[in-house]
Order: structure tokens, then sequence, then C-alpha cells
């Protein structure tokens, strides 16, 4: 091997940022945190944090998932989300702009990460506060506000925020991810409010119906019934091993 040396190249850090998504009183939520320290103190951001030299990129997401969260990360390999708030995760795409972060070169490896409706979450590292927000609420409030307004996220959050959004809405067109918001067992229902939430339109009861448990495996019956949601008992679904939605169901537009 010839010679190499290490110190020929300009030294740079690597981070993961997470895009948490849930569904929240029938809204499309994500997690935010109030950064307790330099650079952006005080701002809101998307949780993260810098990746271990021991660590590869997905258990760097998952540590930053549950240190900040509380949330555990669900094998992706496994047919269905752990219980007691386990969350999808994913690695979304990966942001280096030069100067997007004022302390030194950092990369940021984004993930998305999706859970059913969860609790009030725990801050840790360096946020002091954490909260559920409407997605188009930052969205549009980052549209509006300049990089430096107190009221933008931090970083290049709105932007990874953004592409984590389109991410979820576009994918749940032709896959099982929207069963990553819903519990074990849910209703035809309970998984359409999902979409509904996502898209932020109103779909037909009874076309939803019909195209989600059109595809054979899709949606597998568990035998039981609820009335949570009010009204006559409905049929209860859990995700099968369907993981393609064919024909997809294409987001109206809006």
């Amino acid at each position: 091997m010839p010679p190499y040396d290490p110190s020929a190249f300009p030294p740079f850090a690597v981070t993961v940022d997470l895009v948490v998504l849930t569904v929240r009183s029938h809204s499309l939520c994500t997690l935010v945190v109030r950064r307790g320290e330099t650079p952006f103190r005080g701002r809101w951001a998307l949780p993260g944090g810098f990746v271990r030299a021991d660590e590869d990129l997905g258990a760097a997401a998952a540590r930053e998932l549950a240190e900040e969260t509380g949330l555990r990360a669900h094998d992706p390999g496994a047919p269905h989300p752990v219980p007691d708030h386990g969350a999808h995760l994913e690695q979304l795409a990966t942001y280096g702009a030069p100067e997007r972060d004022p302390r030194m070169r950092v990369v940021s490896v984004a993930h998305l990460a999706l859970a059913p409706d969860l609790p009030a979450p725990r801050p840790g590292g360096d946020a002091n506060s954490a909260r559920w927000a409407p997605v188009e609420e930052l969205l549009d409030q980052a549209r509006a506000a300049g990089d430096d307004s107190p009221d933008a996220l931090a970083f290049d959050h709105a932007q990874i925020l953004s592409d984590g959004v389109e991410r979820a809405r576009s994918k749940i067109e032709y896959s099982s991810l929207a069963t990553a918001f819903c519990p074990p067992e849910f209703t035809v229902g309970e998984l359409r409010r999902v979409y509904e939430a996502v898209w932020g339109v109103s779909l037909d009861p009874r076309n939803f119906h019909r195209k989600v448990t059109g595809t054979p495996g899709f949606l597998v019956p568990t035998g039981g019934t609820t009335t949570r949601q009010g009204g006559r008992p409905a049929q209860l679904f859990r995700a099968g091993g369907a993981t393609l939605l064919n024909p997809p169901m294409l987001r109206p537009e809006v």
C-alpha cells in the first residue's frame, strides 16, 4: 500500500439528524428539541448528534433516538413493529454543505423515524425541552422566517424536515409504511386517518377500504373487533407480509 498521510485531508465530523414523525390528534407531527447549547442556543431543531468513533450510522441514529426521545427503533427486518412505542427507522439523505454548521465541517446523515401516537417526549443530550409540533406549522414558519430568525429551525433542519415529510408522503402511496403509524392491531378507518393526516386530505372511506384490502397479504384480519372509534364494532387488522400496495394509491391533488 502506498504511503498515506491523513493530515493531507481536512478533518470533518459526521452527525445523524432525525425526522421523527407521528400522528397526534389527526395531525402529522414531528419531534423538535430546543437547543440548550451553542450554536443556535434557544432555537428549535431536529434531534440528533455526533456519530461516535466505534459505531455505524444506523446504531448512532438508534442511540440518538433513544437518548433524546425515549423511543426504541425496531428491527427493519422484523415483520411487525415492536410494542411499547417502537419506531420504524430508515436512512433518509446526506447533507454536507460546507457552511451548514458554524462550528466545523459537519456532514449529517439524516434518518426518518415513524411511530404510532406517542406520549410526550423526554429531552436529553444538549436539548433542554422537546415537543411534538404539527409539520405544516413548522414548514410554514420556516418559509416565512429568514435563516437568521429565532423562529427558524436551527442549521438546515427545515430542509431536512421537508425532505423527510415528502419521503413519508410519497412512500405510503405504494408501500406498507403507513402501518408504521398504527398500533400492532388497527382498523381500516384508523389506517385511513393516517393517510389523511400525512397527505392533509380527506379520503372516501369506501374507496380506501377497497384499495387497501384489495392487495392480498397487505392487511391480515386478526379475528378481533373494536369499538374504540365509537359506533358499531370494526374489524381489526395487522400489517401483512405484502410490503407493496398494488395498484398504488396515489395521493389526491391538493
